[in-house]
Order: structure tokens, then C-alpha cells, then sequence
């Protein structure tokens, strides 16, 4: 990719969820005491790097797990007039040759196009690198590629910064899935966990076998189904007809508590969205993994939040799937609320595909 990468930006500016910005901070007391916490805003903490530090890598930002994105930052640019704006955010960047521009807006809830103020930098540009970066908006952030950030923090005054697009979130704009919900789908789960298959770079083999606990009415369970996963759902609720119906797709009308451990053998990924306490949630999941036979090849599985509090409890929780054989990672997903998805992955892999040979499916009896 472009290089050299920009040598200045005393500070780190983490992009998360309004609201999460406490447990953003807390996270990175515990891993990254060096930094300084600086400005914050709503959707945004700024750290100060110490002179001589250097910044973390991309593994170590993204065990701070709320931070959606982290940009290397220059610092803030205001005016009333935008071309001003513009002229003064490139000054302060340097000549370096992005291969992107990210825009988005610090608050969704700012008045703002992130689109026009793009538009606005990219014409800026010299014709060669302006025609280099209009391909980029076609086509989506490179790996690796060199990002150029600017954040909307108000109608006349703009964040800038920079960062190397090392991770599947890195290529989104502020750290925010691009992806949208089909209208054919049964569930916002549906699109919660297309960003986190993107998010942890999870590959499926088709022809696994998925067990997912909560499964109504069924998000979930159809994107797996549209992986090619043979799929089991376990909840009481019914499950919506174009997932019920699938031949791929099979229900248990239970608690995920109340199947029988010989019939939760032989899965090669657990899946779970419950909206109950993350204790119970991980005892669920546990049931599966513990099981006996051939553990699950990969957990994905949503940890709700009933207070904000509760997200110091998570070094605790990863600390369960560990236990299990399992190496956790965990992200603050942009398209959920406030819950934290964990992908873990057995053995320590950090791609997630299947290849080993799956016994046929069980049923629980009188099913």
C-alpha cells in the first residue's frame, strides 16, 4: 500500500457507540495505562500518546473491544465556511498518498452529510489521486490501505486523522458495518450477525452444523441456512415460516436448558442471541461445549448488557471461554445495541472454517 505512512499525531481517537465511551475508558485502564484520556464526546475518546510511546497495534486496539474504530490523530480543524474547512484539514494531514477518505459523523444525531464533506476533500485533491480515490468509493477500502479520517464533531468543526485499514472494521468508514438488512429477512439478527462474520473474518464450510440457542423468530438461523449450514434452533417461540421451512433447518421447541446433552453432540458452531443475562447465556453455551464427543469448531454468541456497568465483567466472561478451549475475541458490533459479541474460535485459529468430516444429525427423541 501507499507509504510513507504520516510520521505525526500525538493523539488516538477511538470511535464507539454513544454511551459506551465509560466502558471504552475502563477497557483501555486495564490494557493500555500509558495512554492519557483527552477530549470526550459523545461517540468519541481521545487519548494522548506519551512522547516516545509507541502506539499499539492493531491486536492490542482491538481487545479494547468498544472502540468500533482508531484513528491516529492530528487534531481539530474549525471554520465557518467548509472550503476553509477543507483547505485547512489537508494542510494539517501532509502530502501522503491515501488510498481512502473516511468521513462519519462523531454523533448520528449531528446535522451533516459525511458523503458531501468527502466529496468536498476528494475535489480538493490533485486529478491523479482525486480519480484514484472516486475508484475507492466504488469499490470499498483496500486491505491495508491508507485511510485518511475525518470526523464531523460539529457543523464547522472536524477531527482529522489517520490509519492503515488492517482490519475488516478498519475499511469501514467510523468503524460502522456498511451492510443493510434484505428485505426478505425474518430479524435484525439477520444483519447483526452478517457484521460479525464480517467483523472476525469468520468463513463458514457449507455443510456444518450450527446450533443456535434463542433462535425465534429465526434471524440468525437464516443467514446460517444462507451460508449452507445445516441448522438446528432451539426455542420455545416458533420460528418464522421462510426459516421453519427450510429443509436445512430443523427446531427444538425447548429451552435451550432443557436438551438432553447427548443431543447437543456433533455441532460445529454455537450460535446464541438470548436476551438474558450474559451469566446465562455462557452456562447455555457451556452445555454445548461440554457435551462430550467432538467439541464445536466456534462459538458466536451475544452477551446482552443489562447497565453499562456490567461490561466489567467481561475479562471474567472471556475468561470462561477460555476455559473451554476456546480463543475469545469480543467487539461492540455497530449494528446491536448495548451488548458485546464474542467470537471464539477452539484452539486458537484466527480463521474460523471447518473441514473435518461431521457425523449425521441427532434428534431428540420423539422429535
Amino acid at each position: 500500500m501507499s507509504s510513507p505512512h504520516p510520521s505525526h499525531g500525538d493523539f488516538l481517537l477511538a470511535a464507539c457507540q454513544g454511551g459506551a465511551e465509560e466502558a471504552l475508558v475502563a477497557r483501555q485502564r486495564e490494557l493500555l495505562p500509558d495512554l492519557a484520556r483527552a477530549a470526550w464526546r459523545r461517540g468519541v475518546v481521545t487519548f494522548r500518546l506519551p512522547a516516545g510511546l509507541r502506539p499499539p497495534g492493531p491486536a492490542a486496539l482491538e481487545e479494547l473491544v468498544f472502540a468500533r474504530t482508531v484513528v491516529r490523530s492530528f487534531g481539530q480543524v474549525a471554520d465557518a465556511d467548509e472550503t476553509a474547512r477543507v483547505a485547512k484539514l489537508h494542510a494539517l494531514a501532509g502530502p501522503s498518498a491515501w488510498d481512502d477518505i473516511h468521513v462519519w459523523n462523531r454523533d448520528p444525531r449531528l446535522e451533516g452529510d459525511p458523503a458531501a464533506v468527502r466529496a468536498a476533500l476528494v475535489a480538493a485533491l490533485d486529478p491523479d489521486r482525486r480519480r484514484a480515490l472516486e475508484a475507492a468509493a466504488a469499490g470499498g477500502t483496500v486491505p491495508g490501505g491508507l485511510v485518511l479520517d475525518c470526523v464531523v464533531d460539529a457543523p464547522d468543526r472536524w477531527w482529522a486523522g489517520w490509519h492503515v485499514a488492517d482490519t475488516p472494521a478498519g475499511r469501514w468508514p467510523g468503524g460502522v458495518y456498511p451492510g443493510r438488512l434484505p428485505e426478505r429477512t425474518v430479524s435484525r439478527a439477520w444483519l447483526k450477525l452478517d457484521e460479525a462474520l464480517a467483523a472476525f473474518d469468520v468463513a463458514f464450510e457449507p455443510g456444518s452444523r450450527a446450533v443456535e440457542l434463542g433462535a425465534a423468530p429465526g434471524g440468525a438461523c437464516q443467514r446460517l441456512l444462507e451460508a449452507g449450514l445445516v441448522v438446528v434452533g432451539i426455542d420455545p417461540a416458533v420460528v418464522a415460516d421462510p426459516v421453519a421451512t427450510h429443509p436445512r433447518f430443523e427446531q427444538w421447541r425447548m429451552r435451550a436448558r432443557d436438551a438432553k446433552l447427548r443431543d447437543l453432540r456433533g455441532f460445529d458452531w454455537v450460535v446464541a442471541d438470548m436476551n438474558i443475562d450474559p451469566k446465562s447465556t455462557l452456562e447455555a453455551i457451556e452445555r454445548v461445549v461440554s457435551a462430550g464427543g467432538r467439541p464445536p469448531r466456534g462459538i458466536l454468541a451475544t452477551l446482552k448488557l443489562p447497565t453499562w456497568s456490567r461490561a466489567a465483567e467481561l475479562p471474567g466472561w472471556l475468561a470462561r471461554v477460555a476455559a473451554w478451549g476456546y480463543a475469545p475475541r469480543a467487539r461492540q458490533l455497530s449494528t446491536a445495541g448495548r451488548e458485546i459479541c464474542v467470537c471464539a474460535v477452539r484452539g486458537g485459529a484466527r480463521r474460523a472454517g471447518v473441514s473435518r468430516r461431521r457425523p449425521p444429525a441427532r434428534r431428540p427423541p420423539g422429535r
